[in-house]
């Protein structure tokens, strides 16, 4: 009866551990050159993204499905931190647009409460666009001057004894 919501379902943990391993990547990356907020930023979203596949995850074994735990796409190599941001809010885009696809094929199913998942994954990813959005729009308006005093705020935490690193 819920074999089109479990595949949806599947599909959206798939989605979702493809945007965990390439946030981690991401943060990664920006630890490494001492870009603290943006670091923390990848790495508070790829956290959230975990909860999702959770989330996810719950409502399959509840359909009584298997959940499928392969990521979607594989990390993709990314350096510049204008194209992690260009990246992850495209990547956001589609998760959005996607999800809402979902929810409205769960309620054509007579699923509601898988609906209802889908429509609150919309709400979190719309949050996440908007985060990483705000970021590339002060990368552009504030070009390589903005990481640099990411780099200089991290440099005097440790000068002053700080950890500085998420």
């Amino acid at each position: 009866m819920y074999k089109k919501s479990i595949e949806l379902l599947n599909t959206a943990v798939a989605d979702e551990l493809a945007a965990v391993h390439q946030y981690m990547y991401f943060h990664f990356h920006c630890d490494n050159q001492g870009f603290d907020l943006l670091a923390g930023l990848f790495k508070r979203s790829a956290i959230e993204e975990m909860l999702h596949v959770e989330k996810l995850a719950d409502r399959i074994l509840f359909l009584k499905g298997d959940v499928e735990m392969r990521a979607g796409e594989e990390v993709q190599i990314v350096h510049d931190v204008k194209a992690m941001l260009e990246m992850a809010t495209a990547s956001e885009e589609g998760a959005i647009k996607s999800y809402n696809l979902a929810a409205n094929e769960c309620s054509a199913n007579a699923d509601s409460a898988t609906k209802k998942l889908f429509e609150s994954l919309v709400d979190d990813e719309e949050r996440h666009f908007s985060q990483f959005d705000s970021e590339l729009e002060n990368m552009t308006k504030f070009g390589d001057g903005y990481l640099a005093l990411q780099s200089i705020e991290r440099s005097k935490t440790l000068a002053s004894g700080g950890g500085g690193q998420e």
